[in-house]
């Protein structure tokens, strides 16, 4: 069988990317950066061949996806197993307030206690390993319902974490030591339920146009 080819994109910047606010499922739009990037990558990406788009349910995934189903007259469909991680009543905090509100279950988020509680808030958090299955689940998913194809995923920071970790066989316990870009484009090999990676983060379309001094 041949593999599947996918593209995990993580969507552009949100005003809370840039302060450092924890969003987690609470429904923040990309900023005129976000858009900005979400242009880029959608010109990056318009001379390959897509068999599929998916995105998160949330609107900065969307956004990001929708700007790359414009260049070719796709349709998106909207998977919300490709969310972020719920962080229950962290969301919508700054690091340094979670860090003052909750200083236990923070340190054991920042440990890495992938089993670890995290407070409820509008909505009852995921422990990392819970999170882990439903992302890296999703892809495989994904991927398994089209065999031989190009499908690009349009989610969230902690889904390419996730699908990164699958892939070189990470334990969850590790620290984050790779980058996670927004609008960056990471790709992957999907056969036999096993994901593989290609590259990652490439963000070269990303950089500012040269302006033609000559006009």
């Amino acid at each position: 069988m041949s593999p599947t080819t996918i593209i995990l994109i993580r969507h552009g910047e949100t005003a809370w990317n840039a302060e450092r606010r924890l969003q987690g499922h609470i429904d923040i739009a990309l900023n005129d950066e976000g858009l900005r990037q979400a242009s880029a990558l959608a010109d990056a990406l318009a001379g390959e061949h897509l068999d599929l788009i998916v995105s998160s349910d949330l609107q900065r995934a969307a956004q990001t996806a929708d700007a790359v189903a414009r260049t070719r007259a796709m349709p998106v469909q909207r998977d919300p197993l490709l969310r972020e991680r719920c962080f229950g009543g962290f969301e919508g905090l700054l690091y340094a307030e979670i860090e003052q509100r909750f200083p236990v279950e923070f340190a054991a988020w920042q440990a890495r206690e992938i089993d670890a509680p995290m407070p409820s808030g509008a909505r009852a958090a995921e422990t990392f390993r819970q999170f882990y299955q439903r992302a890296v689940s999703a892809i495989i998913g994904w991927g398994k319902t089209h065999p031989g194809q190009t499908l690009a995923l349009v989610a969230h920071g902690g889904v390419l974490e996730c699908a990164y970790r699958a892939a070189l066989g990470l334990s969850l316990e590790t620290p984050r030591d790779f980058p996670v870009l927004n609008a960056s484009i990471n790709r992957f090999r999907l056969l036999d339920d096993k994901l593989s990676l290609v590259s990652w983060g490439e963000v070269g379309h990303l950089q500012p146009r040269v302006l033609d001094e000559l006009n």
